[in-house]
């Protein structure tokens, strides 16, 4: 039996998370089906005429819309990807600590350092609906090479707003443990944040929800926790679907002792509009990094695990910078 064969058996027996006293009716049709067994690490990002694309083995690859995986870009060393309003590709470089827009096949830094430092490792980004653009900048591994600190000395690892005019602002600081996946609400009111610090032995698995200001600042008084992973791998990528329903890849099914359990099994955490998490959709593969909607309906849920990509149908079509309207 191969490898990603046990990976669905393990799919199909694993321990769902103890879901809302509510009883709401599932949104997903199906079962997960492994599409991908390499090449999809990170980030998928859906474009009509492209494919899928993510990142993975080092690249940014794409796989078509008959099926088939190339090379898109070799040796981009990318995380979190995400199309624009305008069908650009914006991309999270943790490797050369940047974050990039590409339009026309040429790429574009538009942020490498604040205050004079560099970034840490980039890596998942939202958009509002006026364009600008948020990401988040964690430090995952050897803290050595840190140069991004406050006024006060401290290590920061933050998350950043990047404006219409090219300037960057820091909108989190330290009220995130270490910020991952981020998400804008379609109605520009809220930002979702993962914070997944892995690393440490009882730090923050857990996903907030801060209130935006009009200048795309957050108040930071208006934190509240959505969702707790204990001491199990926290939440990751994230993405929301037209009846406001959140998806949010996260979870580990193989504890990875001293500083996860396997707690939270792994798969596609599913929360209500009102915070309620009312579905699982579990993935036998680690680590299951992130989501997105495409297909022409957009009503297929993509998901990135351990460099395998997985798919299953949803009720609703997914909310999207790009296209805008499924077809």
């Amino acid at each position: 039996m191969t490898r990603f064969a046990l990976a669905v058996i393990s799919t199909l027996i694993a321990v769902v998370p103890s879901l809302a006293a509510e009883v709401l009716p599932r949104v997903t049709i199906g079962r997960p089906q492994l599409v991908l067994s390499k090449g999809a690490g990170e980030g998928p990002a859906w474009d009509p005429q492209l494919g899928l694309l993510f990142s993975g083995d080092g690249s940014i690859n794409r796989m078509d819309r008959d099926g088939k995986l190339h090379v898109f870009r070799k040796g981009a060393g990318t995380n979190g990807l995400l199309f624009d309003a305008k069908g650009r590709l914006l991309a999270c470089e943790p490797g050369q600590r940047r974050f990039t827009r590409t339009e026309n096949g040429q790429v574009k830094v538009l942020a490498e350092k604040f205050a004079g430092h560099r970034f840490n490792q980039p890596n998942d980004i939202a958009v509002d609906s006026k364009g600008r653009i948020y990401f988040s900048d964690p430090k995952y591994g050897p803290r050595t090479d840190i140069e991004m600190v406050d006024d006060k000395g401290r290590q920061v690892e933050g998350v950043y707003c990047i404006h219409l005019d090219g300037k960057v602002t820091r909108v989190i600081t330290h009220e995130a443990d270490r910020p991952n996946g981020l998400l804008v609400t379609p109605d520009d009111k809220y930002l979702f944040v993962a914070d997944n610090n892995n690393n440490d032995i009882g730090a923050a698995r857990k996903l907030w929800r801060f209130k935006r200001n009009e200048d795309a600042s957050l108040d930071l008084k208006s934190k509240k926790l959505i969702y707790d992973w204990g001491d199990s791998r926290g939440p990751d990528g994230m993405v929301m679907d037209r009846a406001g329903n959140l998806y949010v890849a996260g979870g580990l099914n193989k504890a990875n002792p001293p500083a996860e359990t396997n707690e939270k099994a792994g798969g596609v955490y599913i929360f209500s509009p009102q915070g309620q998490l009312f579905e699982f959709v579990a993935i036998g593969r680690d680590e299951v990094t992130n989501c997105t909607f495409g297909g022409d309906d957009l009503k297929t849920l993509y998901i990135t695990a351990g460099g395998t990509l997985w798919s299953i149908k949803s009720k609703y079509a997914g909310v999207l910078s790009w296209p805008k309207k499924a077809k």
